[in-house]
This record gives C-alpha cells, sequence and structure tokens, in this order.
C-alpha cells in the first residue's frame, strides 16, 4: 500500500508532491536504481562490441536489443525485486548486479553473468548514475522552466518599458526608472547564470577502484583502457573525467550547484522585490474566485506566491551549499560521507523548483497599479535635484552640489519650488528650457530603451 503523503516527513513529498512529480524521473531512488541498471547493461553491451575485449565475446542483435529493452521497460516492480537482494547483501550496487545476472539466465545468456559490473567499482556505476540523473533534470525541467521564466520577464519589460515609476535606494525616494527596466535587470542577471551553466557537461568517471584501471591493466596489457573509458562515458552523453581517486572528483558537479545556488539568489532579489513593489501599491495582484488572503482579514491579497519563492529558495541554498562543500572534500582516495550527501541532491534542486513554479504563479497574477506609481512620481519633485545641480556643473556654477543640497536635504520640494530655482539659475537658455519641461515622470533617462534592447 502507498503512504499516505500527509505522514510524509518531507513537505516534498507530502504537501508538494503533486508540484514535484516530474522530478521523481531524475531524483528518487527509483530513478538511482534504474540509472544503475542502465549503466551495468550499457557497459556489457560496451565490452561486447569492443574488438580489443576479446574475452567479452559479441552479443547477438536480438539479444543486445533485449538487454536494451530491460533498461526501457524498467519497472517499479523491477526497483522492488533489487531492493529485496539489497536487503540480504546490505550492498544497493551489488543488488542491482545481482539482478540483471538473474535476468541473464532468463534471456540465456548465463555465459555473461561474469562479466557484469567487471573491472567496476560502486562508485564507477553511482557516479554515472547521479550525474545522468542530473544532466536528465539541467536538459528538461530546469531547462522549461528558466525559458519560461525568461519568456515572462522579457514579455513584461518591453510591456512596461515606458512606464516611468520611483526608484529606491537605501529606501528612499531616488532618481526614476521605469518597471520595465527594473525588470530587464533581472532578465539579464538570469540569462547571464544560465549562459554560464550551458557549456557545463557532468562528467563520470569509469576507471576502476582507485582511479588508475589497476584490475583492467591486469586483465590486459595491451587494451588502451584510458581509450575505452572515455569512449564508453561519453557514449552515456557525459563529460569524460580522466583523473579521479575511487571517486569522481565531482568539480563539474560542484560548479552546477553553485551556479545554481547563484541563479537561486537572483530570484530571491526577485521575489523580494515583488513583494515589496505590492506593498507600496505599485503591483497589484489579480483576483483568484475563492482564495483567501487571511483567516481574519477578508480584504486582504497575500503576496503568497512570492513568498513561497523566497522560502523555498532559502531552503535551497541551505541544502545545496552543504552539497557542495562536502562533494569537494573526501578523506585520502575516498570515504563514504558522499554517498549519504548526495541522496540529497534531489531535495535541494526541488526546493529550487517548487520556488521557480511559484515565482511563476506571482508574475502572472500582478499588473502595475499605474495610478499608485504616477502618484507617488507628481509628488516627489525632490528626485528633480540630480538634474539641477548636473545642469548647474555643466554651466561652471560652483559649489553646485551644495546648493542644492541646502535647499532639498530633508525639506519640502515642490514643482513650485523646482521651477523658482530654475526661473533664478544663471544657465544657458537651452539648458533652462530643458530643466523646465522636465517632471519626475519624464525624468527617466535611458531606461525605456534598455528595457526594450533586452
Amino acid at each position: 500500500m502507498l503512504k499516505n503523503t500527509l505522514k510524509s516527513i518531507s513537505p516534498l513529498d507530502g504537501r508538494y508532491a503533486t508540484k514535484l512529480s516530474e522530478l521523481e524521473n531524475h531524483f528518487s531512488e527509483f530513478a538511482l536504481i534504474k540509472s544503475r541498471v542502465l549503466v551495468e547493461i550499457k557497459w556489457l553491451i560496451f565490452m561486447s562490441k569492443s574488438k580489443g575485449i576479446k574475452f567479452v565475446p559479441p552479443l547477438q542483435k536480438n539479444k543486445e536489443n533485449a538487454l536494451n529493452k530491460l533498461v526501457e521497460d524498467f519497472s517499479l516492480q523491477d526497483a522492488e525485486k533489487i531492493k529485496k537482494i539489497e536487503a540480504k547483501t546490505n550492498h544497493d550496487v551489488k543488488a542491482v548486479e545481482l539482478f540483471i545476472g538473474k535476468k541473464l539466465d532468463e534471456l540465456k545468456l548465463s555465459s555473461y553473468k561474469e562479466f557484469v559490473h567487471l573491472f567496476c567499482t560502486s562508485e564507477d556505476i553511482n557516479n554515472l548514475s547521479y550525474n545522468l540523473m542530473l544532466k536528465g533534470y539541467l536538459e528538461n525541467e530546469f531547462k522549461e522552466i528558466n525559458s519560461f521564466l525568461l519568456k515572462d520577464l522579457k514579455s513584461k519589460s518591453k510591456k512596461w518599458a515606458k512606464l516611468s515609476m520611483m526608484s529606491f535606494t537605501h529606501g528612499q525616494s531616488a532618481s526614476p526608472t521605469t518597471l520595465g527596466k527594473e525588470i530587464a535587470n533581472f532578465h539579464e542577471r538570469i540569462k547571464f547564470h544560465l549562459n554560464i551553466l550551458s557549456p557545463i557537461k557532468p562528467s563520470g568517471k569509469f576507471n576502476g577502484a582507485v582511479g588508475n584501471y589497476n584490475a583492467h591493466f591486469i586483465a590486459s596489457e595491451k587494451i588502451n583502457w584510458q581509450l575505452i573509458s572515455e569512449k564508453f562515458v561519453k557514449s552515456l552523453g557525459l563529460s569524460w573525467s580522466k583523473y579521479s581517486t575511487q571517486i569522481e572528483l565531482k568539480d563539474e558537479m560542484v560548479t552546477i550547484i553553485s551556479t545554481i545556488e547563484n541563479l537561486n539568489n537572483v530570484l530571491l532579489d526577485l521575489s523580494k522585490d515583488c513583494w515589496l513593489y505590492i506593498s507600496k501599491g505599485y503591483l497589484k495582484q489579480l483576483l483568484v474566485a475563492g482564495e483567501v488572503g487571511s483567516s481574519t482579514m477578508p480584504h486582504k491579497v497575500n503576496p503568497i506566491d512570492f513568498e513561497n519563492a523566497e522560502g523555498n529558495l532559502t531552503l535551497s541554498n541551505g541544502l545545496l551549499p552543504a552539497i557542495r562543500e562536502k562533494l569537494q572534500v573526501s578523506r585520502l582516495q575516498r570515504d563514504l560521507s558522499d554517498s549519504t550527501t548526495l541522496r540529497n541532491m534531489g531535495s535541494g534542486f526541488a526546493y529550487s523548483y517548487l520556488a521557480y513554479k511559484s515565482l511563476l504563479k506571482g508574475l502572472s497574477k500582478i499588473e502595475p497599479n499605474k495610478e499608485q506609481i504616477k502618484k507617488d512620481l507628481e509628488n516627489s519633485w525632490e528626485v528633480l535635484a540630480e538634474p539641477l545641480q548636473t545642469i548647474m556643473r555643466k554651466n561652471k556654477i560652483s559649489d553646485s552640489y551644495n546648493l542644492i543640497k541646502k535647499i532639498s536635504r530633508g525639506k519640502p520640494f515642490d514643482k513650485k519650488i523646482y521651477l523658482a530655482i530654475i526661473a533664478n539659475l544663471d544657465v544657458n537658455e537651452e539648458d533652462k528650457a530643458k530643466l523646465s519641461q522636465l517632471t519626475p515622470l519624464k525624468y527617466i533617462g535611458l531606461a525605456d530603451k534598455l528595457a526594450k534592447e533586452i
């Protein structure tokens, strides 16, 4: 009987299980077992096809197809059989080897049983399996959801490119921007990290107990084992690691994790900014029938999606650095602390994936409150202190900054005061006319152009 999700310890497998079901194909125990079966069978087939490894006879085509079908049709029932074997062996990879041995008996390929797991240490199978799982996530769900996010931000940036809005530095009113330009900032930051990630391919090692091909070399000195290893690893779609101890040194994996951690920080920043713009009334949230914002205050429409994104990104970036730091450190040629750490890799990515979904949902429900944005700008003529002192400097008026500072800092500053200052300025008429026509709504520099150019 399947466990009721209400009794799950982790919300990933409980409350949020339906939102993360697609990740089960990459980070579940089933996915790990299936990947191990894939690697073991692909290696057996690869050896049978390698002319240099003469002691492994070639497989008939129909038998090779039957072995590949074991991977394609691998089921939960198959995984459960492996778990039963593991209960006796107390070794997860050995259980896979024995399971494949039974399947070879069924296929009348018993003579190949001794070649299953030949030259392999468990880490040869495990490192390839985990990197295949990571590769599958990066090339599918991760890529797809970030593409959606970039597309949405690009659309909003262009749509709101000319929507003048107050900026806030140190939480105080600052030179105006546009809503589209602020969104463009995040679009470019996200793209930066995705571009770093794009050329990095998960890597794998396949070189025996301590990375030196010891068993391989004793079996045959004539075979180019490095070339065999490289060809096999690359045939799985992974980069090849020439050097390792017993474990793959995981620097590529760690770089991927680190880059996603940095990306998550950008999305955390975006979530918080959206929350703040909602709190200031600059962004409105679309109402959803049946939703409740507060159990006691009926009027509320909480920014729950951005808060969920913030919380889950924080959890993800708590787990990912711990995983990253552990994976790069192993005592001498190997200790097993990386094994249990890797099993939590999926949790780190699942929390971030859950956050990406919440962020997309939140972004789909916002629209600018143009009246509030305009009202704030029209009541903030102090932001034009900057162009005043800039034009004064241009016209060589000494101590311009401090002159405007005395008039504007911490004092009432409205349109009337602004125009009065201009009238008394000793600047050329062209500059005076330019300042006279300026308003907080118009003082946006190249913000609209920048927003449209992403």
